[in-house]
């Protein structure tokens, strides 16, 4: 495990995402980071939430910058860690490295909490506060 990432997911890159100029599509590389922060939210219990109460995570920003491009073949990991919690949502960073160790990508997701019987934001309670301290961790 890298320190500073709790959260590591290696993934395969597959023929079918290389696009006409032989690297990996920038949408596959968006795909590989919602797997890191579906990963994320499932350590947190957020999905389990969402399916038992209709309270549960929605994605308000996703960003991305591209650092170098991906063939294939080859895997990538993607690492993730929480850096910031408000008082309704907080923010996923990742970070996409090649099987050279080589920055890709990086990335930051803002979650909300979300109500979805009122159909509203909700400030995150402290029982979930706790699992996403968790997945907090001191910059690499």
């Amino acid at each position: 495990m890298n320190p500073g990432w709790p959260v590591q997911l290696e993934l395969r890159i597959d023929w079918s995402e290389i696009d006409l100029f032989g690297h990996v599509n920038n949408v596959s590389i968006m795909k590989y980071f919602q797997a890191g922060r579906v990963l994320c939210l499932e350590k947190i219990g957020l999905m389990r939430s969402q399916a038992e109460t209709k309270i549960g995570p929605i994605l308000a920003s996703a960003t991305c910058q591209f650092r170098k491009p991906l063939h294939y073949p080859g895997t990538v990991v993607v690492h993730s860690r929480v850096d910031l919690v408000k008082s309704s949502s907080f923010r996923i960073v990742h970070r996409l490295v090649d099987d050279a160790g080589d920055l890709a990508a990086e990335a930051q997701d803002i979650i909300v909490l979300y109500d979805f019987n009122q159909r509203s934001k909700i400030a995150i309670p402290d029982e979930l506060r706790s699992p996403i301290a968790c997945l907090e961790a001191a910059p690499p």
